[in-house]
Order: structure tokens, then C-alpha cells, then sequence
């Protein structure tokens, strides 16, 4: 990366650290993270340890998100679940990358004819609604974890395409790409070493972002029955069992529910900051405020 890149990212993060909306969210990123590792030993039972003399039980003190139908408590399930989320989230966004970005570089940096072929297939998959999209290819493929993170992180993909595309066609004709071009330097290495870093930004906002969305699309699916199958927890599978209890026993889908707006509020404060901060616009703005101020 160049210096003047590698200067704005560390003015980035300085101003980040001063966000209290970032802060907030990075707050609540780590206890999810945590959350997710340690959720079995932080479980106060076991997941679907069934208790039929306990059904339907509101919040108390020894069930602090009550019970379901089954007797099992809440808590339990809703912490077990913020592991499937973080893992559908890295996975399918792990997926998208791996697969958007190569595809954004290799059609920014060649352009011609191998960039109208693989920006018109991102096209197309961009021309049906995500969830949509998603819905589909797990009815191909089957329900099921796995299926439901391939499904999702095909949907994301055009994304990362077309931001990585777009990051390179601004940096391709920069003097440190042209300088590698003369001593002649290998095309791959000049998108590894010289194109790919400078465009990092952009692509860290839009990740934050997408593994928001990520995890929206798949308490989704597994509201509808298409992501994970009973009896392994997951908030919006929670939230589909407790629609027949909404006015008996609100909980159960309050608090899963709770758990999915809080999680996906974390990640787009946290998306939302990097943004303003990696804009090189924002960057500016901020400068002059604080010469002037």
C-alpha cells in the first residue's frame, strides 16, 4: 500500500476510536463475539434439555428469558443461537469475497471483453431480489446451515464484484501502478501488491455492512423453514416458533427478535462510521474543521 493510503487508514481508525456510535457497536460486536465462543458454558441449560412441567414459563429468575413450549429455556437457546449467526455471517461474506473480488479485479484491471462478460453475469444475478435469489438456490440445493450460507454468500457476491470493479478502474491508472507496469512487474502482482491494498477501504465498509445483512438473511431463511432445522436454536427460527404464542407468551419472540435488531444495529453503526471515516471526502471535511476550528 502506499503511504498516503496507509496514512488515511491509520487518520481512519484514529477518528473511529473517537465515534461513540462506533464505539457502541464495536461494543457490542465483541460481546457477541464472546457470546458466540463461550455460549455453551454461558448457557444456563442445556439447549434442548425439554422440562414439560416448565412450559411456557414467563421470564423469572431462574429463567430470565422464560421458556417455550417444550419446557426449554430461552436464554440458553438465544446465546447458542448467536453462534450460528456469526457463522453464517463470516462464512457467506467469507464466500462472497473470496469469490466478488477476484472477479472485481480481474474485470476492473483487464476491462474489454472479459469485463462486459462477467459484469453482465453479476448483472444478472443483481436483477433478482436477495432474498429472493436466496430462497431459490436452498430450494435447489435442500435446506439446511450449509446450503443457507453457499445460498447467501452467492447472493452477495455481485456486490463485492462490483465495488471491487469499481475500486480498481480508480486505481489502475495511478503513477505507483504505472511505475510497477514499466520495471515490469506481473500483472498479478501488481493487483496483489500495488492494486488490492489501496482499495481495502471500500471493501471493509461494504463487509461490515454485508455481515449485517448476512445475518438478516438468514434468521430469514430460517424463519421459513430454510435455514437451520429444528431442534439446533436459531433467532429466527425462534421467532417462527413463537408466532403461535404471540399473545400468551410474548418472549418468545421478543427476545430472539431483540437479539437479531441489536446485532444487525452493531454492524451498521460500525459500517456506517468506516464509512464516513475511509471516505476520503469525510477525511478532508474533518481536516478542515479542525484547521478552522
Amino acid at each position: 500500500m502506499s503511504g498516503a493510503g496507509q496514512s488515511a487508514v491509520r487518520r481512519a481508525l484514529s477518528a473511529l476510536r473517537h465515534d461513540p456510535l462506533a464505539v457502541t457497536g464495536s461494543v457490542v460486536l465483541v460481546l457477541l463475539i464472546v457470546v458466540g465462543v463461550a455460549g455453551s458454558w454461558l448457557a444456563p441449560s442445556g439447549v434442548n434439555e425439554v422440562d414439560v412441567d416448565r412450559m411456557l414459563q414467563p421470564p423469572s429468575w431462574s429463567h430470565p428469558f422464560g421458556t417455550d413450549e417444550l419446557g426449554r429455556d430461552v436464554l440458553s437457546r438465544v446465546l447458542i443461537a448467536a453462534r450460528v449467526s456469526l457463522q453464517v455471517g463470516a462464512v457467506s461474506v467469507g464466500i462472497a469475497l473470496a469469490v466478488g473480488v477476484p472477479l472485481g479485479l480481474l474485470s476492473g484491471y483487464y476491462r474489454g471483453w472479459l469485463d462486459n462478460i462477467l459484469m453482465r453475469c453479476m448483472d444478472v444475478l443483481f436483477a433478482f431480489p436477495v432474498l429472493l435469489l436466496a430462497v431459490a438456490i436452498v430450494a435447489v440445493l435442500g435446506p439446511g446451515l450449509l446450503t443457507a450460507m453457499i445460498a447467501i454468500g452467492v447472493v452477495y457476491t455481485p456486490i463485492f464484484a462490483r465495488v471491487t470493479r469499481a475500486g480498481v478502474l480508480s486505481v489502475r491508472e495511478q503513477v505507483f501502478v504505472r511505475a510497477a507496469v514499466s520495471v515490469g512487474a506481473s500483472d498479478l502482482r501488481i493487483m496483489r501488491r500495488h492494486v488490492l491494498p489501496n482499495i481495502a477501504a471500500p471493501l471493509i465498509v461494504q463487509t461490515s455492512l454485508s455481515l449485517a445483512f448476512a445475518i438478516l438473511s438468514e434468521a430469514a431463511l430460517s424463519f421459513l423453514g430454510l435455514g437451520v432445522q429444528p431442534p439446533d436454536p436459531a433467532w429466527g427460527r425462534m421467532l417462527y416458533d413463537g408466532r403461535g404464542f404471540v399473545t400468551e407468551a410474548w418472549w418468545l419472540g421478543v427476545f430472539p427478535g431483540a437479539a437479531i435488531f441489536l446485532t444487525v444495529l452493531a454492524f451498521n453503526l460500525v459500517g456506517d462510521a468506516l464509512r464516513d471515516v475511509l471516505d476520503p471526502r469525510q477525511l478532508t471535511v474533518s481536516e478542515a474543521r479542525r484547521s478552522t476550528g
